[in-house]
């Protein structure tokens, strides 16, 4: 995981690098430094913010919990009424826990963020890794000029720069998706009054990068804001098609807009890849699990081998329903032309 996270991060932070080379001439090895520490400069400050608001967040959770009681309070007394409960069956005389059942789940996803994908390694390895990949290049091209020497050096050439662009144009895409999405949630969230909507707004876009799962850990955030500091239900609902609204514009319009469907990976794949990956590396694993199935996608595409698995992993083409189309069409216009 160190490795591949090393990988996508030299190619977010490539341009820099060139910048620093060809516009302020400097050495190769003082650019890499430079770009590295600006990479994670941005980085810690960004993972900062993130935790004080998270924090904050935390120090309310007994009024989150006690409102939480008496939503459920008062849902399953209502129930419990119409359907003509008894007493002594009544789920309002069993102890739910719900103090200590938020606090083991928070305990477990604590747990499971910091030790899926052994973070703490991560933090020290990736800079290391990232510094060597950006440092090293030429040395690593000329290794893929060696390894499939039967290959020409072009079509060598003409692979990396494929691989380069579709996980640049991906990063680029989902940093202008992430922009776009969360100043649409925080205008959204400042209409329905909810508190911290800027932090709420923006947090939910950076979930982003885990495509279906982020969005909704994004909503229920705020959704659970609403349910505590408002009087009526009809918030919580609000947020949740707020949401809900933003992610069918994102998905069918921002997105499709913004990269242009340069990574062409069908749904399937997606699903699949995000839980093949989890398996793998936890929460990490979901993160990179678009740019490197779209990267596989493209060694598949240029090997006679494997090109069945690229076509698998790519989006279905309706040739058939456009030919059948543009052949009815023609047949429309010459019986047009002849009446």
């Amino acid at each position: 995981m160190p490795l591949l996270l090393a990988a996508i991060f030299g190619i977010m932070i490539f341009p820099v690098q060139s910048f620093f080379e060809k516009k302020w001439r400097c050495n190769r090895l003082f650019a890499t430094i430079f770009s590295i520490i600006i990479m994670f400069g941005l980085t810690i400050l960004l993972v900062y913010l993130i935790i004080t608001q998270l924090r904050n967040f935390m120090d309310n959770g007994n009024e989150y919990i006690s409102k939480i009681t008496e939503v459920y309070t008062s849902i399953i007394g209502n129930v419990e009424k119409s359907l003509d409960v008894s007493d002594r069956n009544s789920l309002l005389e069993q102890d739910i826990g719900f103090s200590e059942l938020l606090k083991g789940n928070f305990d477990k996803i604590s747990t499971f963020i910091f030790e899926s994908g052994s973070l703490f390694s991560d933090v020290v390895l990736i800079p290391i890794y990232l510094f060597f990949f950006l440092y090293y290049r030429r040395f690593l091209r000329n290794f893929a000029y060696r390894l499939f020497s039967k290959k020409s050096k072009s079509y060598i050439n003409l692979v990396i720069k494929e691989v380069y662009h579709i996980q640049q144009n991906y990063l680029a895409g989902l940093l202008k998706v992430m922009v776009i999405v969360g100043v649409l949630n925080t205008v959204g969230l400042l209409l329905l009054g909810i508190e911290n909507a800027v932090f709420f707004g923006f947090f939910a876009a950076l979930l982003l990068v885990i495509p279906y799962i982020g969005v909704v850990i994004g909503a229920l955030l705020p959704a659970l804001v609403a349910l505590v500091t408002k009087d009526s239900y009809w918030y919580v609902f609000g947020v949740l098609a707020l949401f809900s609204f933003i992610q069918f514009i994102e998905g069918n319009f921002i997105t499709p807009k913004v990269t242009g469907g340069k990574v062409s990976v069908n749904s399937f794949i997606v699903i699949f890849s995000l839980i093949a990956f989890a398996m793998l590396w936890g929460v990490a694993g979901m993160v990179v699990a678009i740019p490197i199935t779209a990267t596989i996608k493209i060694l598949c595409d240029h090997s006679e081998q494997y090109k069945a698995f690229g076509f698998l992993i790519g989006e279905p083409e309706n040739k058939f329903l456009r030919s059948t189309a543009r052949s009815r069409l023609k047949k429309w216009k010459s019986i047009r032309k002849k009446r």
